[in-house]
């Protein structure tokens, strides 16, 4: 596949065209040199931000936090632009959900600024220190990691979480929002810019990608490797898919949150009951939400049943095995496809296993490693599924829509990661940041 590479931005600019997402399609020369500057100026601001001190890290934090509050109106005005257009495209009610907006959520973002801001600096903590026997001592030290490229669909709030942790972690931040937000990320992205100004702080260390043009993710993805240092996606599973299949830089994400439920044979009932149906149907379109219950084929008579009719009785569609069609004639069967399904939405796949050993093989072979919650009143059960599970994030009596930064107190998130490398669950400021090595001597030389 031929691509416009940083190095060779003056021959994208003199022909016109680059390689666009499908291989074929020309990328204008406006797009290669827009994100050539966008990229040019993001490694300008890193490298400022990256001395900047915490005292102003957090004035503009704070800052822009006030001045998202005063923009409210001028926010929901633009988001309310941008969910007719999408309404009108017919996009799915989780899109829909993520991309509107309300007072309370403006809020949130306020709220979550603040929280970020009240954080302890990630830069430039001494993780650890040694003294050699030739008496070098050393130190491994956190430092940024550059600049971040995040690309996201609907979720307008993402502009003001992703460039709240990149500032705070003392990176630069290149913003590419989906087109169905566009209208309302702007004018997030000025609020933020309007901190970054009060802090004295460069501009540019927060960009926003000014365009629907969809060559602008093709740039990101395969042209910009002389500007970008990481790529975070956060989207459905086509975006995350193309940008782990495309990107030429490292990526932070997961594809799929295809979370589970596992109600053991001593567990609360009542319990049971309250956290299953939170974990799917507190928000539906959110990567947190439980898409599989399984339920011990040992619980006590009743469980099941109860179970299947709160989610039935809440508006959620079961589809379940004989086990659990057999307690409600409203259940559908289950096929082979909706135990790897993640759904988004107000359906879950139900099944009956026997005991904890096999919910684990259950999720071990179709699940996503994001998110998996055990109910049980056994600790040493508990125990056994939190140790072989081996997902992102593992929960005990608690509901699995808790897969959030902010639940986990670190102000906001940038995503989900289920690498196994570098981050891994939440990605937060010190998730953000890598390390370096510091070394004090006193003359020596070896040997």
């Amino acid at each position: 596949m031929s691509t416009a590479t940083a190095s060779g931005a003056a021959t994208g600019a003199a022909t016109g065209a680059a390689t666009g997402a499908t291989g074929q399609d020309a990328v204008p020369a406006s797009i290669v040199e827009l994100m050539q500057r966008l990229g040019r100026a993001a490694v300008a601001a890193s490298a400022e931000l990256a001395l900047a001190g915490s005292e102003a890290k957090n004035k503009a934090l704070t800052a822009a936090a006030a001045a998202l509050r005063g923009a409210s109106a001028a926010i929901l005005a633009a988001n309310a632009e941008d969910m007719r257009e999408a309404q009108e495209r017919a996009l799915g009610a989780a899109m829909l959900d993520r991309l509107a907006l309300d007072q309370k959520r403006v809020e949130a973002m306020a709220v979550g600024l603040e929280q970020v801001a009240a954080l302890p600096d990630p830069v430039g903590r001494v993780l650890a220190r040694w003294t050699r026997p030739n008496g070098l001592v050393i130190e491994r030290v956190s430092v940024p990691l550059g600049v971040i490229g995040i690309i996201y669909e609907s979720r307008p709030n993402v502009t003001a979480d992703a460039g709240a942790l990149c500032l705070k972690s003392g990176n630069a931040a290149i913003l590419r929002g989906g087109s169905e937000s566009l209208r309302g990320s702007s004018v997030i992205h000025a609020c933020l810019v309007q901190g970054l100004r009060a802090a004295a702080l460069p501009e540019a260390a927060i960009q926003l990608v000014p365009t629907n043009d969809r060559a602008a993710v093709g740039q990101m993805l395969s042209a910009m490797q002389d500007y970008l240092d990481v790529l975070v996606p956060r989207g459905g599973k086509s975006l995350v898919a193309r940008v782990q299949r495309e990107a030429r830089v490292p990526v932070i994400g997961h594809l799929e949150g295809n979370c589970h439920v596992y109600v053991d044979r001593d567990a609360d009932l009542a319990m049971a009951r309250k956290v299953t149906l939170n974990a799917k149907m507190r928000r539906t379109g959110v990567c947190g939400a439980a898409e599989t219950l399984l339920v011990d084929s040992a619980a006590p008579e009743g469980y099941l049943a109860a179970l299947v009719q709160d989610l039935l009785g809440a508006g959620c569609e079961v589809r379940g095995d004989q086990s659990v069609q057999a307690v409600d004639a409203r259940v559908k069967p289950a096929s082979e496809a909706d135990w790897s399904t993640e759904y988004l939405d107000a359906i879950i796949a139900v099944r009956v296993v026997d005991g904890v050993d096999a919910a684990i093989e259950h999720i071990g072979r179709y699940g996503s490693s994001h998110t998996e919650a055990i109910i049980t009143g056994r600790a040493e059960t508990a125990q056994r599924f939190l140790t072989r599970v081996d997902s992102a994030i593992v929960l005990h009596n608690a509901s699995t829509q808790f897969a959030d930064g902010g639940e986990f107190g670190m102000g906001a998130e940038i995503g989900i990661s289920t690498d196994r490398f570098h981050a891994r669950g939440p990605v937060g400021v010190e998730q953000l940041t890598s390390y370096k090595y510091v070394v004090h001597g006193s003359g020596q030389v070896r040997p």
